[in-house]
């Protein structure tokens, strides 16, 4: 799939890290848009279906979890595949995220932005039946 075709929804509230996520995935040429809140994410996904969510799991208004717990439940809503962006590194928190769905769960603290977009970028070519995370 041509990357000028492949949809991302940014969920993040740290606007540091929001902006410079953005800059880099629109340098690569995905089209974007950005959610700051829990809320805002799930009303965005009832209009738009990207073909990837990074997904933070503390959130203002609703957690991550219950982000993905709602879209994954919600009738009008096919649930996107869901790559986690977390400061939580606890094994507990990273197997109720797979559980709920995730494709792969990375720690802000843990990996540099430019291995994130090449994993987006592996994610996105290889599709969620293929993907392999690290």
């Amino acid at each position: 799939m041509d990357k000028k075709t492949q949809k991302i929804l940014l969920v993040e509230d740290d606007e540091f890290l929001s902006s410079l996520i953005r800059n880099r995935l629109e340098r690569e040429g995905y089209e974007l848009k950005i959610a700051t809140d829990g809320d805002q994410a799930v009303e965005v996904l009832k209009s738009y279906a990207p073909d990837l969510v990074l997904l933070d799991i503390i959130l203002p208004k609703k957690l991550g979890f219950e982000v993905m717990e709602e879209v994954n439940n919600h009738p009008e809503i096919t649930p996107p595949p869901f790559m986690i962006i977390s400061n939580l590194s606890q094994e507990e928190d990273v197997r109720r995220a797979k559980n709920l769905g995730a494709v792969d769960y990375f720690v802000k603290a843990q990996i540099m932005i430019d291995d994130l977009i090449k994993r987006v970028g592996a994610f996105l070519e290889a599709g969620k039946e293929n993907y392999i995370p690290e």
